[in-house]
């Protein structure tokens, strides 16, 4: 169950890239930054190094239909993390020995651009982190696909990050979930998916990719907010049970927030679907 919480979120207005190429953003850490030195990342007047309140999302974008040979697929932005997702079927099963009779075979295949940072190392495709974060996505979303009205049959998902800048987990949840509703996947709801952490005693909505780095608790949420039900709940750091409590809370309302984004942009791409088919006034 989702915990009760009762905080107000905010959605941010584009901020500038700390550095770019071209419309490409290329996260740097300050110079006298280092994983265990103190720095301020909430300033005395409430605000983060990207002028954001603690509780405040980054810019939310979405766009529907990215990919025209897809059956679905979206791009999601989450500040200056892009990410874009495909998904190809239901469709016959390529492995039969990985066939079922009761149930849809789903698969997710999670990559990184090598532009994605401004790390210009050529990235392994299939290397470990990039399987576990597969295998995350494909979790989560197996929740909310209702695999058993699709038996013997395959539904493939592919995720890739365009732009890394903190969240990119997230966002391809996001992106895949808008992608699956694009391809007419049956679901039992949207499931969506923020982070919050918890930097210099202070509880921080939606991490950027300098506060991701510096070393504190990070806590990844995905959730089917109709359902009222958690579905990924991910923490790289030990904290005590009642900030916990409070980080997980505001990681909930992002994913929320992340919803209500993701229905508006449903609703406009199936009234936009309307008008075309000469329906609309």
């Amino acid at each position: 169950k989702i915990p009760n919480a009762k905080t107000l979120i905010s959605v941010s207005s584009p901020t500038p890239c700390s550095k770019t190429s071209g419309n490409w953003h290329t996260p740097t850490l300050p110079a006298s930054f280092s994983g265990r030195t103190k720095m301020e990342y909430v300033n005395p007047e409430g605000l983060r190094l990207d002028g954001r309140r603690p509780m405040e999302m980054r810019q939310l974008r979405a766009e529907i239909g990215v990919v025209s040979r897809a059956d679905g697929s979206a791009s999601f932005e989450m500040g200056n993390t892009k990410v874009i997702a495909a998904v190809y079927g239901p469709r016959e099963v390529q492995n039969r020995s990985q066939q079922m009779n009761d149930q849809a075979l789903v698969r997710c295949e999670y990559s990184m651009a090598n532009f994605s940072t401004g790390d210009r190392r050529r990235k392994t495709k299939g290397d470990r982190r990039s399987t576990e974060i597969s295998l995350v996505i494909r979790q989560t979303m197996e929740a909310c696909i209702l695999t058993h009205l699709m038996p013997r049959s395959q539904i493939d998902i592919y995720v890739q990050v365009l732009q890394a800048d903190g969240g990119t987990r997230s966002a391809c949840i996001n992106a895949a979930t808008l992608a699956l509703a694009d391809a007419g996947i049956p679901m039992r709801d949207l499931v969506t998916s923020c982070s919050a952490g918890y930097l210099n005693s202070t509880p921080l909505l939606d991490l950027n990719y300098l506060e991701d780095s510096a070393g504190g608790a990070d806590v990844t949420v995905g959730i089917l907010p109709k359902l009222d039900k958690v579905t990924l709940l991910q923490m790289d750091a030990k904290l005590p049970m009642d900030i916990f409590e409070n980080v997980m809370q505001l990681a909930v309302e992002g994913c929320k927030a992340v919803e209500s984004h993701i229905r508006e942009i449903l609703l406009e791409n199936a009234q936009t679907l309307v008008i075309r088919q000469g329906y609309g006034s």
